[in-house]
């Protein structure tokens, strides 16, 4: 443990050693303002929840997770970083996930600096509270999934733009395979199994479910499975790099 914590902070400080951080947060938060008040219509709709707020959410970290992830492994192999960092005395875990950890806690940190949204919802009425803790659990948990598909890209290439391009790709898809119209085209043609099979493999459809203030297993094993095994396809890639 002793060797993730020393990752972490490395990586953690590296974040708010440069202006990118600060501007990333400001982004994350005037965009989520835009979202739950002007976009998401939640002056009509005249009921106090955060509800607009967190329907963004998969389409926000469409782009901004990637763009937290693309540095992850990328530019250490491009300034040639790597190399130093697996000669420290810590193992290839420890490293893979110190780093995934500092940049989730730079995600959380993001999305915990969105409480004046949650303050003004309470001000204005009286929302479920509950329901906007399994919320806030939820994106933080799809955040993690992206973010691991990123880590892994990132490791698998030295340019930062094609790590962020090939993230955005397959965070799409797998935000795509939830969406109604993919799902009533494939039940044309394909049995309900397939159907449900396709919509088990979407953030949307767990995101949603955990958004309702059910907290089912299933869904918190289906993100921390995808988080699992992207970490472990990073490590399994590094360890290639490594060897080649």
């Amino acid at each position: 443990m002793n060797g993730t914590r020393t990752i972490f902070k490395r990586e953690l400080r590296s974040y708010f050693a440069t202006p990118v951080a600060y501007v990333f947060i400001v982004i994350f938060l005037l965009l989520s303002g835009a979202f739950t008040f002007y976009i998401g219509d939640f002056y009509e709709r005249g009921q106090a929840d955060l509800q607009p707020f967190f329907n963004f959410h998969p389409w926000l970290y469409l782009f901004l997770v990637p763009a937290v992830s693309m540095r992850l492994w990328a530019e250490e192999r491009k300034s040639g970083t790597i190399e130093l960092l697996l000669t420290l005395p810590v193992t290839m875990w420890q490293v893979v996930f110190g780093k995934f950890l500092a940049a989730w806690t730079f995600i959380a940190i993001a999305l915990v600096l969105t409480f004046p949204l949650w303050l003004t919802v309470n001000y204005l009425g009286s929302p479920d509270n509950g329901v906007i803790f399994a919320s806030y659990l939820g994106s933080l948990l799809m955040a993690g999934a992206f973010l691991a598909i990123g880590s892994c890209i990132s490791a698998t290439t030295r340019n930062q733009v094609v790590a962020f391009i090939l993230t955005v790709v397959i965070c799409f898809l797998l935000l795509l395979a939830g969406f109604p119209l993919v799902l009533d085209f494939f039940r044309a043609f394909a049995p309900q199994g397939v159907v449900d099979a396709i919509a088990g493999l979407s953030f949307l459809t767990h995101f949603a479910s955990i958004g309702k203030g059910v907290i089912d297993l299933r869904d918190l094993i289906y993100f921390v499975l995808m988080i699992a095994v992207w970490l472990y396809a990073t490590a399994v890639v590094i360890d290639m790099k490594k060897a080649a």
